[in-house]
């Protein structure tokens, strides 16, 4: 199923969780899963409790999880979880290779769950609950087994950097602080070596919690960073990217410091992103690459997952701040072309012969994992299952390049793709459909109420 295991670093099974529960070492479980939102969400639980009733009988937690706003508050209008219906419990079963050593936290082990229905909890499959993220990532995964491929895939996530604590920038409104960098740190070293003190501690944390670090280095935004894990089979690298998030800001939280993973932070300021990168295997070779370059397989699954680009795009940008990121000259793409080893477009082509792979740059820091890469597989499979060649390669500059399909430049306009679209409904279903369209448009009607800093200095005096 994933590719995690007690050989990484990190990574426990229940025996191990057992003795370092006897010798005290570890006495708490965090136990959670993702909401639609992808903020990791759940219960800490004593450790003994945890071995002896959890692992085998799973969690409850309130169905409203999947169908609340960002403050927590119920929202009406969804059909899975309602007053009308009393918000009831999900089942929450802890998918077991998942379980490690969470190293920043103390004497805590961590491990994520499946949601499940609660008249089935004890299954695996077909109790899932299909609006859950993890739930919507599988379906896919089956499909990508069904036709004798594996998945792998990295996510490479940006983030920026403050000198304030979490607490001091909610009570400064999150306005004026101080960067940890001042100038482009863009592979500076001596930048990088100004944020080891944050940087460095959440890559040892990440390697002793089971999640391998590459690197990390400075990028182009004042104070802004990026820290890459290794790839693996794509659930891992989805599990994974949730486990990253986490430790970086509670490591951050913990030393008095605090990142944010907006898309978009400051206007005149590069936007974060989380590039993924994917390709497929079978039978254990890759099949991206062959003979004589690009294998077929390659080109649908490129040609597919460009072509129903526009239709996921809330999966990669889910916020009304997501589309803010897309901006000429910014790093980030505008643009749905492909070209080799470009950094103008939406996909990029990089590695060779057994490395080859796509390089999806549409996701901001802000997109939930399991969404965006349920999004690139139902696409990619497409184009493979209907042979869907991608456009030709692009020569140039993807940013002033005429004759380019562009991005949708609102979350309203995102959603009005999504909503309607005929090939996105047979992928997902009604039911998520709904459920998702939903939530993106009560995102955007909360924006649209808004009176925002830019209105007050541009309106208070001067209207």
């Amino acid at each position: 199923m994933t590719s995690t295991g007690p050989a990484i670093r990190g990574m426990l099974t229940r025996d191990a969780l057992v003795r370092l529960a006897q010798r005290g070492e570890v006495d708490t479980v965090v136990v959670g899963f993702t909401d639609l939102y992808g903020r990791f969400m759940g219960k800490r639980f004593d450790a003994d409790f945890f071995i002896g009733q959890t692992v085998e009988h799973g969690t409850h937690g309130c169905d409203y999880l999947l169908a609340v706003d960002m403050e927590m508050e119920p929202v009406p209008g969804y059909q899975f979880a309602n007053w009308s219906k009393g918000y009831g419990d999900i089942h929450l079963s802890p998918d077991m290779e998942t379980l490690r050593v969470a190293s920043w936290l103390d004497k805590t082990a961590m491990v994520q769950c499946d949601a499940h229905l609660p008249e089935s909890p004890e299954s695996k499959v077909h109790g899932l609950v299909p609006i859950a993220p993890r739930s919507m990532l599988r379906k896919q995964l089956e499909r990508v087994d069904a036709m004798g491929f594996k998945a792998f895939a990295g996510s490479e996530l940006e983030y920026y950097v403050f000198n304030d604590s979490y607490a001091d920038a909610a009570r400064s409104g999150y306005a004026g602080l101080e960067r940890a960098g001042w100038y482009d740190e863009d592979y500076s070293l001596l930048q990088g070596t100004r944020g080891e003190g944050l940087n460095g501690a959440v890559r040892r944390h990440l390697r002793d919690s089971g999640v391998p670090v590459e690197t990390s280095k400075g990028e182009a935004g004042l104070g802004q960073h990026e820290l890459n894990v290794r790839y693996s089979e794509l659930l891992t690298m989805a599990d994974r990217h949730v486990v990253y998030k986490q430790c970086v800001k509670e490591v951050a939280d913990g030393i008095g410091m605090s990142v944010t993973f907006m898309a978009k932070f400051a206007e005149g300021h590069n936007g974060s992103s989380c590039h993924i990168h994917l390709s497929l295997r079978k039978d254990g070779e890759p099949v991206f690459a062959d003979g004589t370059g690009q294998s077929d397989v390659f080109r649908w699954f490129l040609g597919g997952w460009m072509a129903h680009a526009r239709e996921f795009m809330p999966f990669y940008a889910p916020t009304v701040n997501s589309y803010k990121r897309y901006q000429s000259g910014s790093w980030a793409p505008t643009t749905l072309a492909w070209a080799f080893d470009n950094r103008t477009v939406g996909f990029r082509v990089v590695g060779n012969g057994d490395s080859l792979r796509i390089e999806c740059r549409l996701p901001g820091a802000d997109c939930n994992p399991y969404l965006a890469y349920t999004a690139a597989l139902a696409s990619g499979l497409d184009g493979i299952e209907n042979r869907i060649e991608p456009p030709p390669a692009l020569d140039g500059d993807g940013y002033t390049s005429p004759g380019v399909a562009g991005l949708p430049a609102t979350l309203r306009e995102a959603n009005d793709e999504f909503r309607t679209s005929e090939f996105v409904r047979t992928s997902l279903g009604d039911e998520v459909v709904q459920h998702y369209a939903h939530f993106f448009e009560t995102e955007q009607k909360s924006f649209d109420g808004a009176v925002t800093d830019w209105e007050r200095l541009r309106y208070f005096e001067r209207i």
